[in-house]
């Protein structure tokens, strides 16, 4: 049976040999400095560089403090090896997003009325809808864009009966509220991309996902700024 000291230094040099390998340069450099070079460009280190710091400390205190090659005078409780182990796998193999935010995405025509995704609306209690003129992507509707056209037609008696297309909508949505993701990205990637855009004042309704990040390519799923708030 394995000491904890043992399990903590088998999974400590694991993970420093994957900081080493995430180096393109400076590959000479000790696991502290690894860990504060790689956390400025990489959000998976980024996420758990408070965690790998003090590990790094125990470590030393381990390693230091060892009376013979069997035996250590500080040993990690459970709690800290069973940390240590599960932050090894998730940099060893980091949570992406597909299959996790995989979906089927309903998508609109821009010039579909809008009683049709009214009735979508409805049924579904879906809120946010990618929208396209053929195969070119034109935006992202959402509720709160349909309601800024509805305010600017109150003075309009028959606007309720019109066959509206999405395309007249479209120019009462905030721009830039999606954005194109590869299905290969981390999901703290993209948890990083939703708060960057919120620390500049331009949150984000979705990032759609496909395969290469482009627009042109069929849409795998869609991540709303909800689904970032239950896993962050």
């Amino acid at each position: 049976m394995y000491q904890n000291s043992e399990r903590f230094l088998t999974a400590f040099n694991r993970i420093e040999k994957m900081l080493r390998a995430l180096l393109i340069h400076k590959k000479d450099v000790g696991f502290s400095k690894a860990v504060k070079i790689l956390r400025n460009s990489n959000a998976l280190v980024r996420e758990y560089s408070d965690d790998l710091l003090e590990f790094a400390e125990l470590r030393n205190a381990i390693v230091h403090n060892k009376l013979d090659m069997t035996h250590a005078i500080a040993e990690p409780h459970d709690a800290i090896v069973e940390r240590i182990e599960e932050i090894e796998i998730e940099l060893n193999e980091p949570k992406r997003v597909t299959p996790l935010f995989s979906r089927q995405v309903l998508c609109y025509q821009s010039n579909d009325p809008l009683n049709q995704l009214l009735t979508i609306i409805h049924e579904k209690q879906l809120s946010k809808f990618p929208i396209y003129q053929g195969d070119t992507y034109k935006g992202l509707l959402t509720q709160k864009g349909i309601t800024n056209w509805l305010a600017s037609k109150k003075q309009e008696e028959s606007f309720a009966k019109s066959s509206c297309q999405l395309e007249e909508i479209l120019p009462f949505e905030k721009q830039d509220n999606s954005r194109f993701i590869h299905y290969g990205m981390t999901i703290y990637e993209a948890i990083e991309i939703f708060k960057e855009h919120t620390s500049k004042g331009r949150r984000l309704e979705a990032l759609l996902i496909t395969k290469n990040g482009k627009p042109s390519k069929q849409l795998l799923g869609m991540i709303t700024a909800w689904d970032i708030l239950e896993i962050s």
